[in-house]
């Protein structure tokens, strides 16, 4: 078959997964996949490869996702995968990292043949145990555990398994919903799947799935060849739970590879932020991948070259029965880490710090007097990304993870939660010539008659984005009660009736001296809010006829 003909089932391949994760979205339950897009969908060779992947999803989802499958392959055994099989595993070390996802496995059949396999994970709201926080001391305390094994055999579904699962966690019908969910959305992509491969007289998966390895294997290394044979070392401090985490990186690019070494790097935590290694390479492939091939598809050839290593029982390897509910926390500033260490090698090239993690939060809610329900409410938000070189930072926008934030009307929706206060925050944004994205505010509390129990998963809160090449740093994360009640930036907290909790989330550093700004983006940004007028005098330079005249054309509607 012509390479043309190959291109265009590529594409169709990679249209067929986003079709398979939109399916997932418009099914789940959970807000956490309905609203933010906390997936990922792929399709895979009979040998476990992932092929394709779809737009959709999160990176710490799919590039932990592409090497689980062998793992479901190992465990099921080739002799016992039949079709009408669905199989199902919340695994952190052989899934994506920690029991609050699930990931399902469906092999798919072609006339009969065994083809290939379709793989999705989602994030579900609860799995039980302590709930969704860092306050655990080792993954049983977390939640109920799901070995690889068997979700449907031969197309009937395990109702044992179901009960069991009901049994255990907090919202069983959303839970045992994203389930079915994630089932039906690889069932979907195995339709469109049959319909491709009669469209163009496939047997089978292994023509298109070499030429889409070997073309990716080797569009890959032309660009790392392509790159200087240096290394570099970079490095991070951040909050952690109760001592500060150093990430520590030796980047070694060779011919043919890049060595992501984390060597260095703090040991295990206590508590619930550990990182299976697993969710370390997803991150740290990730970055260089935004760096150095981002128009390259991702697929199990694309991703080989870049190698992860790292001490066992560091906060960035760690193996079970480690803590690792919140793990996103340290994970989503990995590529940070390796940005700093790039940023050696290629100039010019990477971002600034961002706030990095997801800024999320947990409520648990309960009535007080005898009206009202219980609810787990898990809203996703984001701090503000680093600055370009060329290019300000994006306001409240999540990098690394890709997901979105989740609409207030979503999260009031899903139980007796007020979202008082949402915006964008002025100064967040680290000063530069190109300017950090900003971070928000945000002020929640239990609906009347509720008390709640409020799960902090956020990090900045001592150790703000840092600017790059002279740039300036981001606001850190704030929380408190709005009495002035102090509180963590991680764990479960308790929230009385009628408190609120006023957050603060990070701004994305700046990069390039202040100084170098163009005067007109100074202008604009004080016009839009996005800067004070002190902070345009102070940081910037701007006169105070300037920042008089620029206010007063707002005033009058004179300017955006």
């Amino acid at each position: 078959m012509s390479s043309v003909a190959y291109q265009v089932m590529w594409n169709r391949l990679i249209s067929v997964v986003e079709e398979q994760a939109q399916a997932l979205v418009r099914t789940a339950f959970s807000t956490s996949v309905r609203e933010a897009g906390d997936l990922s969908a792929g399709v895979y060779n009979a040998d476990g490869l992932m092929l394709a992947q779809a737009v959709t999803g999160t990176p710490g989802h799919v590039n932990a996702m592409a090497d689980a499958v062998a793992h479901f392959i190992r465990r099921i055994g080739p002799d016992n995968i039949t079709q009408g099989d669905v199989y199902i595993t919340n695994d952190p070390w052989e899934g994506t990292g920690h029991l609050h996802d699930i990931t399902v496995v469906t092999p798919s059949f072609h006339k009969g043949n065994h083809v290939g396999f379709f793989a999705c994970t989602a994030h579900v709201v609860d799995i039980g145990g302590r709930g969704f926080g860092a306050d655990a001391a080792s993954v049983y305390e977390e939640g109920i555990y799901i070995p690889i094994m068997k979700f449907a055999d031969r197309g009937r579904v395990d109702d044992t398994l179901v009960r069991i699962l009901r049994g255990n966690v907090r919202e069983p019908d959303q839970l045992i919903g994203d389930i079915y969910a994630l089932a039906t959305c690889n069932e979907i992509g195995q339709r469109r799947l049959a319909e491709m491969m009669d469209e163009f007289a496939l047997t089978d998966l292994a023509g298109i799935g070499d030429f889409i390895l070997e073309n990716s294997r080797r569009a890959t290394l032309e660009r790392i060849a392509a790159l200087p044979r240096e290394t570099a070392s970079g490095g991070m401090t951040i909050d952690g739970f109760d001592t500060p985490i150093d990430l520590r990186v030796k980047l070694t690019i060779a011919a043919d590879h890049i060595l992501c070494d984390f060597a260095g790097t703090s040991g295990l935590d206590k508590k619930g932020i550990n990182v299976p290694l697993v969710y370390t390479k997803a991150y740290a492939c990730y970055a260089l991948k935004c760096a150095i091939a981002p128009e390259i598809p991702n697929n199990a050839a694309s991703l080989a070259p870049f190698q992860v290593t790292a001490p066992v029982d560091s906060i960035v390897n760690a193996v079970h029965p480690a803590p690792v509910a919140l793990r996103h926390i340290i994970g989503h500033m990995i590529p940070d880490t390796v940005f700093d260490a790039l940023d050696k090698i290629l100039p010019a090239t990477v971002p600034a710090e961002g706030a990095g993690c997801l800024c999320n939060f947990q409520v648990s809610l309960r009535p007080t007097g005898a009206n009202g329900r219980r609810a787990e409410v898990l809203t996703f938000n984001s701090g503000g990304a680093g600055a370009r070189p060329g290019v300000d930072g994006l306001n409240a926008t999540a990098f690394p993870s890709g997901v979105m934030t989740m609409p207030v009307e979503a999260t009031e929706h899903t139980g007796p939660v007020i979202i008082w206060r949402k915006e964008l925050r002025p100064d967040s944004g680290g000063a530069g010539q190109y300017r950090g994205g900003l971070g928000q505010y945000m002020e929640v509390g239990a609906a009347a008659g509720h008390e709640c129990d409020f799960s902090a998963m956020f990090d900045r809160v001592d150790h703000p984005a840092r600017g790059r090449q002279g740039g300036a740093d981001g606001a850190p994360t704030t929380i408190a009660q709005d009495d002035g009640t102090a509180m963590r930036g991680k764990g479960k907290q308790f929230v009385p009736a009628g408190r609120r909790v006023i957050l603060g989330f990070p701004g994305g550093a700046g990069y390039g001296p202040a100084v170098s700004r163009d005067p007109a983006l100074v202008k604009r940004d004080l016009a839009r809010g996005y800067i004070s007028a002190k902070a345009a005098v102070q940081d910037y330079g701007m006169s105070e006829a300037d920042v008089t005249a620029v206010l007063a054309a707002v005033a009058k509607g004179e300017t955006t």
